[in-house]
Parts: C-alpha cells; structure tokens; sequence
C-alpha cells in the first residue's frame, strides 16, 4: 500500500502553511488599497510559483512545492485543491437567489439573456472560425470544445466581485443593482450548468450517444436537485436548526451534502463543480437557512479552501514565459466587446436608459474569481493552452478592476 512518508506529510503541510500566511498577508495588504481578497492571493500564487520564486531559487522552489519531482506530495496537493474548488462553487450557489431574478422583470430577462448570448457567440464564433489565433488546429479533437469553452468564458460573470463592487458604490439595493446582480445569478446558473457539461464531454468520443447521455444526466439532477431537493431541504434544515447543536448540525448535514451531490455527478461523468454548485443553490435559496449558517460557511471556505486554490493557480503556469500579447489582447477585447454590447443592447431592450444600459455592461463585465476557476478547470483538463490559460487570468484581473470606474463614469448625471 503506497502512503505519505514523515518527509512528504512534512512538505504537504509547509507548504500549505505557506500558502496561507502570505495570502493572508497580501489580502490584508491588498484591502488597504481597495483591491478584492483574490487578488492578493492570485498574486502570491504568481510570487511563489514559477514565475518568481522557481526563477530566483529554482531548487527551493523544487523543495516546497515538487509537483514534478514527487508524485505522492503532487497527488496530495491536487487532492486539496480539488476539493477547495468544489467547496468554493458551493459557496457560491449558497450566495445565489432564484427569486431575485424572478422579482424584476423585463430588464433582468433581456439584460440576462443579452449579456449571455452575445458574449457566448463572439467567443464561439472566433474560436471556431479563428483557432489559429490561439495556437489551435483544426484538427485537433478538441478544437470544437475549446470554441464551446471560450464562448462559455465570456458568457459567465463573477457574482461575488460584481456584489462587493456594488456594495461599494452604495448600488447594490437600487434599480441598477438589482437588474446586475439578477442577471449575473442568470449568467453563473446557466454558464456553470453548460461548463460542467463541456467537461463531462472531455475524453469522451464525444458522439450523439455521449452528449444526450451527458444532457440528460445535468437536465434530470439539476431539476431533482432544485425542486424535489429543495422541497425537502424545506422541511429537512428547520428540524436540524432546532433540534441538532447549532451550528454543527445544520454545517455538517450541509456540507455532507454538498460533497454526496460532488460525488454523484462525479460518478455519473459530469464534473463535480456541478453537485456542489446545484447543491449550494438548494440549499442557499431555502427560507429557512439561517443567515448566519451561510456567514459560517461562507467564512469558513473564503478563510481556508479559497486562498489555497487560488494560490495553486499562480503555482502551475509561469506567467511571462507563457504570455503572449496577441492572445491576452484579443481575449480582452473579446471580453469587453461582447458582455457590454450584450448585457446594454439588452437593458437598453428592458426599457433602461442608454447610460445605465452601458453601466449595466460594465458592472457585468467584471469576471474576477469565477474567469479563474473556469480557467484553471479548462487548463487541467487540457481544453487550453498555456498561453489561453495566461491570457484568461489576465483578462478576470482587468475587467474587475476597470467595473467600477467605468459604471461610475457612465452613471454620472449630465450637468
């Protein structure tokens, strides 16, 4: 039976200690000066990868963190990250609301389905017509999944950046607000729900067989899981809230099932995102959760799991061997192009005025953490490039940082 020596368990936690001291350091560094948690800690990824750190002290590097050199640390840490990653997607379905998209009518519905259709079209479309400009053939097998997984890229919006922007700007409980926040919910069910199916098609022969089979399978859990599921949660969490210890009943039964539903949508050839996510949304839309089980929660995966993983993404690809100008340009402008033209045209369509259409893009523009767990997902399951890879991290990075400016210059009254 193969386990973890004294040395290896040694490594493991040295390096994850690592990884949480700095990130922490550079989170608080980074809220000083206005920039999101992630931020911080992507770049801290990028110092201790091998970008910087593996440069300067390749064999230190080498020591710390041999994902190359020890298979059985390497296997540990991915196992980490792993489930950091399907923690963090349940977090994020417990944040979102199905009836806040229901309450606000026509501009939701068109600024959801403009900022989700054009994006996803523009991506599709360069990557399918254009595989070339990101070092792809046409005759690569999985060339048809990467035009899918671009467009999917930039339909999806970040709800956490896009919430705490918001909040910042004093927007979050207006018009304007409301019509963002339900549209990015929008954007994120249906962009993580056709992610989570682009996956289950990797490695597969990808015939009609294995794509009705891997349809059906998201189609039927999803609907078991937020009607039937949510029907009983409903009747399931008053009984633990009140009846378990608190908090400890109603955390473990709900990250208990969080991970049964992982498994499941493992099992059944659909990634694991999926079962966590659906399962957060379940969960997290339930009347009867208790606001302060989902600080708890929320606290305890941003405080532990999130950091981790989004170290690890600085960690895997060197960031200046792999940039490449043309393909960070073009998937910037991509970006841009097709979530405000698509997310104004469509909150111009709902009855908004053109400025508030343009600062509705922009608000839903920002991509932030979201861009980089797609990323990081794609990359490892070989659906892009280094360089894709690179040029996406950079893109989550730029579009969350210009939102804000840009919502404020286009919300300011004309004199």
């Amino acid at each position: 039976m193969v386990k973890l020596g004294q040395n290896d368990l040694v490594i493991i936690l040295l390096a994850i200690s690592i990884m949480l001291i700095f990130s922490r350091i550079a989170s608080e560094l980074g809220r000083k000066i206005g920039l999101p948690s992630v931020m911080g800690e992507l770049l801290v990824g990028v110092a201790l990868g091998p970008t910087v750190f593996g440069a300067i002290a390749p064999g230190m590097y080498g020591t710390i963190f041999p994902f190359a050199e020890n298979a059985h640390v390497s296997l540990a840490l991915d196992t980490i990250f792993s489930l950091s990653v399907i923690l963090l997607l349940f977090v994020v379905g417990l944040e979102l609301r199905f009836a806040l998209f229901l309450s606000h009518g026509r501009p939701v519905i068109f600024t959801g389905i403009g900022s989700m259709v054009l994006p996803f079209a523009s991506g599709f479309g360069i990557a399918w017509f254009f595989p070339e400009w990101f070092s792809v053939t046409g005759n690569d097998s999985k060339y048809p999944l990467f035009a899918l997984f671009l467009g999917t890229a930039m339909a999806i919006s970040a709800l956490p950046v896009i919430a705490r922007i918001l909040l910042d700007m004093k927007l979050l409980k207006t018009e304007i607000g409301a019509v963002i926040i339900a549209s990015a919910v929008l954007n994120d069910v249906v962009g993580w729900i056709f992610f989570s199916f682009i996956l289950s098609l990797v490695g597969q022969n990808n015939g009609s067989g294995s794509v009705v089979q891997s349809l059906a399978s998201i189609a039927a859990f999803a609907v078991f899981m937020l009607f039937v599921g949510r029907f009983a949660l409903n009747r399931i969490l008053p009984w633990i809230q009140t009846r378990l210890s608190w908090p400890g009943g109603v955390l473990a039964f709900s990250l208990s099932l969080c991970l049964l539903c992982a498994a499941f949508t493992e099992f059944i050839h659909v990634h694991a995102i999926l079962g966590a996510f659906i399962a957060g949304l379940a969960i997290g839309d339930s009347v009867y959760l208790r606001e302060q089980a989902r600080e708890i929660m929320h606290q305890f995966v941003t405080s532990f799991f999130a950091p981790l993983f989004f170290v690890s993404i600085g960690l895997k690809v060197n960031f200046i061997e792999h940039f490449d100008l043309k393909v960070v340009a073009l998937i910037v402008l991509i970006a841009f192009v097709g979530k405000v033209a698509g997310a104004g045209i469509g909150a111009r369509l709902g009855g908004m005025s053109s400025r508030k259409s343009l600062a509705v893009g922009f608000g839903l523009n920002a991509r932030g953490a979201m861009e980089m767990i797609l990323g990081t997902l794609a990359y490892d399951a070989g659906l892009i490039n280094q360089a894709v890879f690179v040029a996406i991290i950079i893109m989550a990075l730029v579009t969350s940082i210009t939102s804000a400016p840009l919502m404020r210059l286009f919300l300011k009254e004309k004199s």
